[in-house]
């Protein structure tokens, strides 16, 4: 194959991988923004941009960050792994609670089971943060790849 015609068929493969990754990265912008719009969350008055619709990515970093802030806050600044599974049940006067064989009574410890809500809800809102990067790049490389095409198509000509 000589130089002219390897160049042309680069070109056109270029032009359309190109186009193939920038209607993916389009899409893959267009998803996530949809997906993201119809769970309608707002930020709260403390979060780093506060009191807006939670719809790209750093409103979906803001408000994963006011979500472990305040989970942090309500457990005492402690993480769902240093936290114990299972915690003394306390009275009203805050003594333990103790059972028939005279030790204390454990209940589940629901500030560490607030830890998987919160684990669940920030995950979530960093995978949008990870989908808009990553349909970025996508089309990104798709514009490379088109003016990689164009490039080529004019090199061809020259032959």
């Amino acid at each position: 194959m000589n130089t002219k015609k390897m160049l042309s068929v680069s070109s056109v493969l270029a032009i359309l991988a190109g186009v193939v990754l920038v209607v993916g990265g389009i899409w893959g912008i267009c998803f996530t923004y949809k997906n993201v719009v119809q769970e309608n969350i707002m930020t709260p008055a403390d979060a780093s941009i506060p009191e807006v619709a939670v719809r790209g990515p750093m409103t979906l970093k803001s408000q994963a960050d006011i979500i472990r802030f305040h989970t942090l806050k309500t457990t005492g600044g402690k993480t769902y792994a240093e936290m114990p599974h299972q915690i003394v049940k306390l009275d009203t006067d805050g003594n333990p609670v103790l059972g028939k064989d005279g030790k204390p009574v454990m209940v589940a410890n629901t500030a560490r089971n607030m830890w998987i809500t919160a684990t669940t809800l920030t995950t979530a809102l960093n995978l949008g943060i990870v989908t808009y990067a990553f349909s970025g790049l996508i089309l990104l490389f798709g514009l490379i790849s088109i003016w990689t095409g164009i490039t080529f198509g004019a090199l061809s000509k020259r032959f």
